[in-house]
């Protein structure tokens, strides 16, 4: 009765000892699934801080205006007979572009210049009678003011003739003509627009405390979403002396050279002036910087002696950094990050404090402080 007693004693010890034995080791697997998935390998893209000079350099909106450019008008009324231009129209200084029609004033010259030929024979005959006391010098005097008025309204009369020829009063580009062959236009009405475009201005307006660097003379870059990816550049030729008094901006006007003709008057463009001398920053994409109402966090990652999956594991560590003025995709930071350190660049959104984390840069952010908008073919 007692080995029965004692045998039971050992098969129930054995039995709860195998039940102990087993919690334990699903609770030793289970800590280790847990800790497994508390902190996860998880996948970044990241760049080390990089060193790089900028230029001081001040960025404003600009528009284009013309160096020349009037409405062509007409000094008096007529009939339009002969358009000698097409809109749209290169024209050179002195081209003839509308003729009114000069019929009756033609006539018109034809009689003065008859008038004025025989006052100058009636002058020159009496001139000679004069000599031999024939002709009072009265007479002589009235014989040639007579001359002289007849050869000014000659003069008059062709003058007319010329302003009903109307040309171009220097070289450039015609706009859209609003007159038709036939038409009687009025004096002071407008034939056509007549713009230079090359070399054409840029006006635009800087801040007061700005406007102590920048000299006439200084370069200028100008870029215009009428040409993407092209610069012009050109040079400070004016600045006005006076502030507007409502916004107490200066204006300032460049000169660009615009062979090709790209730019047009009206345009809006973006004006970079060089002020200064280059400064060294250490720089990142702006896709690495975090901003929360916090400050701008990026995170900084620390090599371990782990690997996944044949890749070194890195630890993530959040650092607040200050952070300075943008270039295209690229942020200066002023302090927090020193160059070299590793940085993630996308993916920071799922990280915190101590992730771990592997690197894989198949796909990048930007990062190009001038950035070409590429061109659609």
């Amino acid at each position: 009765m007692k080995k029965a007693m004692t045998i039971m004693l050992i098969c129930v010890l054995v039995f709860f000892g195998a039940i102990y034995a087993f919690k334990q080791f699903v609770f030793t697997q289970e800590k280790k699934i847990s800790k497994k998935f508390e902190n996860p390998v998880m996948t970044i893209s990241a760049t080390p801080a990089k060193t790089e000079e900028w230029d001081s350099s001040l960025s404003v909106v600009g528009s284009t205006s013309t160096v020349q450019g009037v409405d062509v008008t007409t000094e008096l009324s007529g009939m339009v007979e002969k358009i000698d231009f097409n809109s749209g129209d290169d024209v050179k200084k002195g081209q003839v572009l509308v003729e009114l029609d000069i019929a009756p004033d033609v006539a018109k010259l034809h009689e003065l210049q008859a008038q004025a030929s025989l006052a100058k024979i009636t002058y020159d005959r009496d001139k000679k009678q004069y000599s031999f006391g024939a002709v009072s010098k009265e007479q002589l005097d009235t014989d040639e003011a007579n001359m002289e008025s007849s050869a000014a309204s000659v003069q008059e009369q062709q003058a007319t003739i010329d302003k009903k020829i109307i040309r171009a009063p220097f070289s450039g580009r015609t706009g859209i003509t609003p007159i038709n062959l036939g038409q009687y236009i009025n004096s002071g009405q407008s034939i056509v627009t007549l713009q230079t475009l090359n070399p054409i201005y840029v006006d635009f307006y800087l801040p007061q405390q700005e406007i102590q660097d920048v000299i006439v003379g200084q370069t200028v870059d100008v870029t215009s979403d009428r040409a993407p990816g092209k610069t012009f550049t050109g040079k400070i030729t004016s600045i006005n002396p006076v502030a507007d008094s409502d916004i107490r901006n200066v204006e300032v006007e460049a000169t660009l050279p615009n062979p090709q003709e790209i730019l047009l008057p009206g345009m809006f463009t973006d004006v970079k002036l060089h002020v200064g001398e280059t400064k060294k920053y250490i720089t990142l994409p702006q896709l690495a910087i975090t901003f929360n109402p916090y400050g701008s966090i990026v995170y900084i990652l620390q090599k371990t002696n782990q690997q996944f999956n044949g890749q070194t594991v890195w630890k993530a560590e959040q650092q607040f950094v200050k952070t300075g003025e943008t270039r295209g995709n690229q942020i200066a930071v002023l302090s927090g990050i020193k160059a070299g350190d590793m940085i993630v660049t996308s993916g920071q959104l799922k990280l915190r404090n101590d992730s771990l984390v592997i690197i894989n840069n198949k796909i990048e952010p930007s990062d190009n402080p001038n950035p070409q908008v590429p061109e659609v073919r």
